[in-house]
């Protein structure tokens, strides 16, 4: 009998709901939040019930029964630098996610979700590479102020999988070549992949280029005038740095397929953003090859905003003299986050236990 495996992969807008007997999809949908609908609730936690019923109502309507399920895998959240691989999602890790004072990141209710779902169940529960999965090396911690330091927090979970789709293309071993990888989504991840460790990254919660949704690196005086401006609340400012900037505060929408439109319809307004946003992302990804020491096999786009072809033009005028282009747009989180439960379930690596 296959092994059925139920992953839930919450998103700034959606839950990606997906059930795999063994590797092969049984189904995957998304589960959509419209930004105005999610914007009643003050905190990413407060989107807990909400987001719990609508994965339960999808099994129900594809009559998947929970006593059919071999385990539960969430995506994981924002919790503390951990290393690559699988994790058992124990009381320790929920408590972090829950707290006051974790950072406000969709992905912080991947983990719990699967636990309730679980433990229903009577199944296991995990979380494969979080976005916490830390591999810098000491001299990328360093900013400019020491109660600051840099923090590796990125889409690992695509972003390590699509890197060793990358390696696989090219003939070679993922810990055979020094790798570029870009994911383009919600947020943005630029990251810096040496021999199979992910050395540098720009931390998409709060650094690196603009996204659909995220500021991104901003100018830092004008940044702490606005905080103090009186204008906003501390946790308003996260909310606004983390889902409403970027294209949604230049161009009020999160996607790119309407930024696209505008552009076709002429809206001389829209193109200027929206290559300002490719050029950011080309101006990290030329940063990133000098952590390589411009030694870069390549460099590869992943992502929803992948399937863009002007971005992904953009972006390639600004950055094809350092290393080829490869673009595989989408992800594969979902496979990926059902291949890390997989592997232990067939006993062919141990599950971590995180510890905060």
């Amino acid at each position: 009998m296959p092994l059925r495996v139920l992953a839930i992969n919450p998103g700034s807008t959606s839950t990606k709901v997906a059930v795999f007997d063994d590797e092969t999809p049984l189904f995957v949908q998304t589960v959509p939040h419209p930004a105005a609908e999610l914007a009643k609730y003050e905190h990413i936690f407060d989107q807990y019930a909400e987001r719990l019923q609508g994965v339960l109502s999808l099994l129900e309507e594809q009559s998947v029964t929970l006593n059919s399920l071999a385990a539960v895998v969430g995506r994981g959240g924002i919790l503390s630098p951990l290393a690559s691989g699988t994790y058992n999602v124990r009381q320790n890790m929920l408590s972090q996610l829950r707290e006051p004072g974790t950072m406000e990141h969709a992905s912080n209710l991947g983990a719990p979700l699967a636990y309730e779902i679980a433990a229903r169940a009577g199944v296991p529960a995990f979380t494969v590479d979080p976005v916490a999965v830390d591999e810098f090396e000491p001299v990328a911690r360093i900013s400019g102020l020491p109660e600051v330091p840099r923090h590796s927090r990125s889409h690992a979970l695509n972003v390590k999988t699509v890197a060793r789709r990358a390696a696989r293309d090219l003939g070679k071993r993922y810990e055979e070549l020094n790798l570029i990888v870009v994911h383009l989504g919600g947020g943005i991840s630029v990251t810096s992949h040496r021999q199979g460790r992910m050395i540098d990254v720009n931390n998409a919660t709060d650094a690196g280029p603009f996204s659909p949704e995220r500021a991104g690196t901003l100018p830092l005086n004008g940044f702490i005038d606005l905080c103090y401006s009186g204008r906003h609340t501390r946790e308003q400012m996260k909310r606004l740095v983390m889902g409403f900037s970027g294209l949604v505060a230049h161009l009020g929408t999160n996607s790119t397929l309407d930024v696209e439109q505008m552009i076709a319809d002429g809206d001389e307004h829209a193109r200027l953003i929206y290559e300002a946003m490719a050029y950011n992302v080309a101006k990290e990804i030329g940063g990133m090859a000098t952590v390589l020491r411009g030694q870069v096999d390549a460099i590869v786009l992943t992502g929803g905003s992948a399937h863009s072809a002007l971005l992904v033009q953009w972006i390639e005028e600004r950055v094809r003299f350092l290393a080829p282009l490869l673009v595989y747009p989408g992800e594969d989180e979902m496979l990926a986050l059902v291949q890390g439960a997989l592997r232990v379930l067939r006993g062919e690596e141990g599950a971590k236990e995180y510890h905060g």
